[in-house]
């Protein structure tokens, strides 16, 4: 594996470590959340089940569920929430 794939895996680790530690929050709520992929410094994600339809949703993206992947993955930039 070269230096890039690994440090690529690494970044999707981290990311899906933070993904973990905020799940059973949205779980509580009735929702759910998957990563969709990582691009360079750009995480997509997908809010699910009642996270998806919330009207405070933007904020769990800002809030929540980015500055939670930017503690895991300091490197990362944007997080992107698609339907």
């Amino acid at each position: 594996m070269n230096n890039t794939n690994q440090i690529q895996e690494e970044l999707v680790t981290k990311v899906m470590d933070a993904l973990d530690s905020i799940r059973p929050f949205l779980n509580k709520d009735g929702g759910d959340i998957e990563l969709v992929d990582v691009q360079g410094t750009t995480v997509i994600v997908r809010l699910l089940g009642h996270c998806s339809s919330c009207g405070i949703s933007s904020s769990t993206m800002k809030l929540g569920v980015e500055n939670t992947i930017k503690q895991f993955a300091p490197e990362i930039e944007t997080v992107i929430n698609i339907e």
